[in-house]
C-alpha cells in the first residue's frame, strides 16, 4: 500500500459524548481508540496533514450538542492537537459528511494538492462511511482502516436490528466492494506511513 507524503488523516467525531452508552447502546471494537491514537501520532510524526472533525449536533438531547461536555474531543485526541509538524485543520459539521462542514474540506484539500486521505473515527457506518463515500465520489483515493472506527447496535425499519459488528462489516463491504474506498488495517497503514 502506498501512502502519499501529503495524505491527510481525517479524524471523525472522536468526542466524549459517544461514551454515553445509555444513549447509543452497545458498541463494537474496543481497540478503536488505541488505533486512532496510533494513526494520529504517526501522521504527526511524519509531518502529514491531520484534519480533526467535530460533530456539533443541532438536536437538543444529543450528547454531541454544543455547550455540553460530550461535544468535546476525547482527551487523547485533544492532547494531540497542534503537536504535528504538518498542516492541521478543524472542521465542524452538523450532518454526516465532513465535506459539508466548515471550513470547506474539499477546497482545503484541493488548495494543498491532497488527493489521498484516511478516514478514522466514529461512527463506522454513519459519519465515517458517509465521508469516505463522498470522498470517493469526489475523486479522492480513500483509505479506510476499519479497526480505527467503531459503531453501535442499531434498529431500523420492520424492527430489523443489526449489531455493531454486522454494521461495520456491511460498511466495509459496501465501501470496498463499491469502489468508494480501500478498506485496510491500522497496522498496514502505520507500516506504509512510516516506511
Amino acid at each position: 500500500m502506498d501512502v502519499a507524503r501529503n495524505a491527510a488523516l481525517v479524524v471523525i467525531d472522536v468526542q466524549k459524548g459517544f461514551g454515553e452508552e445509555k444513549f447509543w447502546g452497545p458498541r463494537n471494537n474496543p481497540a478503536a481508540d488505541e488505533n486512532i491514537a496510533a494513526l494520529i501520532a504517526a501522521w504527526q510524526e511524519t509531518g502529514r496533514p491531520v484534519v480533526f472533525v467535530r460533530h456539533d449536533s443541532a438536536k437538543p438531547d444529543s450528547p454531541l450538542r454544543l455547550g455540553y461536555g460530550g461535544n468535546d474531543f476525547k482527551e487523547y485526541v485533544q492532547a494531540r492537537r497542534g503537536l504535528g509538524s504538518g498542516p492541521e485543520l478543524l472542521v465542524t459539521k452538523s450532518v454526516n459528511s465532513a465535506f459539508y462542514g466548515t471550513p470547506d474540506l474539499d477546497a482545503w484539500f484541493k488548495e494543498a494538492g491532497i488527493t489521498q486521505f484516511v478516514v478514522a473515527g466514529i461512527q463506522t457506518n454513519m459519519c465515517a462511511e458517509t465521508t469516505a463515500r463522498m470522498g470517493g465520489n469526489l475523486g479522492y483515493q480513500v483509505l479506510f482502516p476499519l479497526d480505527a472506527t467503531h459503531t453501535f447496535d442499531l434498529t431500523g425499519p420492520f424492527d430489523w436490528r443489526q449489531s455493531a459488528d454486522e454494521l461495520a462489516r456491511a460498511t466495509a463491504v459496501s465501501l470496498h466492494g463499491g469502489g468508494f474506498a480501500q478498506v485496510v488495517t491500522t497496522t498496514d497503514l502505520l507500516t506504509a506511513a512510516r516506511g
